[in-house]
């Protein structure tokens, strides 16, 4: 069975990029031991320091669907929304085939 994945861009206004990567890492604390999570990884974009990078890897839409029902993750979410200078870039759903340290 295929993997379920997601890649997006999250821009914060001017200044506030390692706060949002900091509120988007403890996300990943807590969605880590949500059922079928295999990955979420927050990345620091070099070229942009206010732009934060999110992978996600999971074993089906409905975990991760599920995984935005996890303590605190609702908080964090509006924690960090007010930090966002605009919309998230989502990129497409991916439909993971396979890879190192997926499983």
């Amino acid at each position: 069975m295929h993997k379920y994945g997601l890649h997006g861009k999250l821009t914060a206004t001017a200044g506030n990029g390692e706060k949002l990567a900091s509120i988007l890492l403890e996300a990943a604390e807590r969605v880590s031991t949500a059922k079928g999570c295999r990955l979420y990884m927050v990345s620091k974009d070099h070229s942009n320091p206010d732009a934060v990078w999110i992978t996600e890897a999971w074993d089906s839409k409905e975990a991760h669907d599920n995984s935005l029902q996890a303590a605190g993750v609702r908080e964090l979410i509006a924690q960090a929304m007010p930090l966002l200078d605009g919309r998230p870039e989502k990129g497409p759903e991916l439909e993971i085939l396979g890879g190192a340290g997926i499983g």
